[in-house]
């Protein structure tokens, strides 16, 4: 009889995460879009801000276009699709 804890199991599989994980920008190729969201983050002392939603969306775009992350909807990210619907959400709706 085998004492041995786990001898009878087999080799673990691990499965990445399908979301809050992307592969490392190894080239540098948002590095820029990055850099200036991080600096608003800073300067607005990480506070959602909207200026800075806009910044995140530029480097989410950029992550997009270079294969660094799946591409999706921004409204699955919590982002507008344009200026304009930026625009209305963060004004008061007037009648």
């Amino acid at each position: 009889m085998s004492s041995a804890a786990g001898a009878g199991l087999g080799p673990l599989r691990t499965t990445p995460p399908q979301r809050g994980s992307f592969p490392l920008d190894h080239f540098g190729d948002c590095t820029e879009q990055m850099k200036k969201y991080m600096k608003c983050l800073e300067l607005v002392h990480n506070d959602n801000a909207p200026n800075c939603r806009l910044l995140a969306k530029e480097y989410l775009d950029c992550r997009m276009k270079h294969d660094l992350m799946d591409k999706t909807e921004w409204k699955n990210l919590g982002l507008p699709d344009d200026p304009q619907e930026s625009k209305e959400q963060t004004e008061p709706h007037k009648d």
